[in-house]
């Protein structure tokens, strides 16, 4: 009355449904899982990098940007002094504070001299305060671009590591289709596909690294050309003023 299907028959026809991409995602196994291991990795470090360098580099443009309001409507340094030390994330505030401590210490030690201008030329005068500026943009730009790496290392790895799972999945493919009795369209299939889903995995940590990657070097290089105009700007400030 009833026909007995084989235990085997069922569980082969069970394994040949996939629905869809992540079923093909968790049915992987050997180098081609390690290789979905990894990729998932580096996506989740790549998306913490992302969302920290966003917070980071907007603080640092909304408080340049505060800094530099200040610093045009005030008339005393050391009153911008004391407004930048409250703007900790701004980039053009630490130049600003490098560049003062230094000519504080220059109008300090020519403060007992009888000849101001003498003493200042033997200090080195701006030079002294030009040097103090470079070295100040040259660690907030070395802050600034702290991680980006990471994101252009994912964004140009990431596709090559899912090629090679993919690659190593095809290869198991054909090994298990050589040992198969009853050659299908079924037999291979499957496994092609759990193989090509690890360039699938690749390309999706790649492509968020890479457009984040270029987006945030931009910024850099936005905060970088502030920093190097409000510098031209204050040193012109101090020959005017203190080094006439």
């Amino acid at each position: 009355m009833f026909d007995i299907i084989p235990l085997e028959l069922v569980v082969a026809q069970t394994e040949r449904v996939v629905t869809n991409p992540f079923e093909l995602a968790f049915r992987a196994r050997g180098v081609v899982l390690g290789v979905l291991i990894l990729l998932l990795i580096f996506s989740i470090i790549s998306w913490f990098v992302i969302g920290y360098k966003w917070l980071a580099l907007r603080k640092a443009q909304n408080q340049s940007i505060r800094f530099l309001e200040t610093f045009w409507q005030s008339k005393r340094l050391d009153t911008i002094y004391q407004a930048s030390e409250r703007l900790k994330r701004s980039p053009v505030s630490k130049v600003f504070r490098a560049g003062y401590v230094e000519l504080s210490k220059l109008k300090g030690s020519g403060s007992s001299s009888s000849d101001k201008d003498t003493m200042m030329r033997q200090l080195g005068g701006t030079e002294n305060v030009e040097r103090s500026l470079r070295r100040a943009m040259t660690s907030e730009v070395t802050i600034l671009e702290s991680m980006l790496s990471y994101l252009a290392s994912v964004g140009s790895t990431a596709p090559f590591v899912g090629l090679f799972g993919t690659v190593w999945g095809i290869m198991e493919a054909f090994f298990e289709l050589n040992k198969a009795e009853n050659l299908s369209i079924q037999t291979v299939s499957g496994p092609i596909a759990e193989a090509l889903i690890a360039t699938a995995i690749g390309l999706f940590a790649a492509i968020p690294a890479v457009l984040a990657f270029n987006y945030f070097n931009s910024r850099v290089k936005v905060l970088s050309a502030e920093m190097e105009n409000f510098s031209n700007d204050f040193l012109n400030i101090v020959k005017r003023h203190f080094f006439k």
